[in-house]
């Protein structure tokens, strides 16, 4: 296939943000009487949104009440900016695509401003990025839905058949299939079962990743 396009989602690829983003959402349901390690948590919310986290939960038992979602935005912002680092050889990669003249752009289910905390705490990066972010939230349109992807590729101006995405998570991977796009799947920590299933080609290191869409 003829690449024009690389679509990354944002935690987990560009940033390092999900460690303490479980950790902090297992203090906080735990404190709502609902205790869940980390594993168990990355099974039921990886790739979705803090609404569907908090409908899941409350099924669960935890009674989280209606401005509990804004609440935990407010804490997990605060951390975003004062924490969170970038997965390494981003800016490295993204120098590789521009050089080759490869577009690209960002497609998370997190609110805009979510990535604004993360990704503005680097402001080359934020620099690069801010006026090519989606967000599945503000869409109206999460993942595993195709439209966040096929929204991104539009504003790109380049075919579906031609982008490649890159995510980490099973919801991500299925909207990338479902838009027709092939998708990379960044296991980072080793192979990734969720990836698989839903079609993804995995890989470890975002140095690979050139060479995976037939970058020298």
């Amino acid at each position: 296939m003829s690449v024009k396009a690389v679509l990354f989602d944002c935690d987990g690829v560009l940033v390092d943000s999900e460690p303490m983003t479980f950790l902090a959402l297992q203090e906080d349901l735990a404190a709502h009487g609902l205790d869940l390690t980390i594993p168990q948590m990355e099974a039921l919310f990886l790739g979705g949104t803090l609404e569907r986290v908090q409908r899941v939960a409350n099924d669960m038992g935890a009674g989280l009440g209606p401005g509990w979602c804004e609440a935990f935005y407010a804490r997990l912002y605060a951390m975003l900016r004062d924490r969170a680092e970038l997965m390494p050889g981003v800016e490295s990669l993204l120098d590789r695509l521009d050089a080759a003249g490869i577009a690209y752009a960002v497609g998370s289910n997190g609110r805009r401003a979510k990535m604004q905390a993360s990704l503005g705490r680097h402001p080359a990066l934020w620099a690069r990025l801010q006026d090519r972010l989606f967000s599945g939230q503000d869409l109206g349109c999460p993942k595993p839905a195709p439209d966040l992807y096929l929204t991104a590729a539009a504003f790109l101006g380049v075919a579906p058949a031609d982008c490649v995405v890159v995510e980490d998570s099973g919801p991500g991977a299925q909207a990338a299939q479902a838009a027709g796009m092939r998708c990379l799947g960044y296991a980072p920590q080793g192979d990734s079962a969720a990836l698989r299933a839903a079609g993804a080609e995995i890989f470890t290191d975002l140095a690979a990743l050139p060479g995976l869409i037939g970058l020298a």
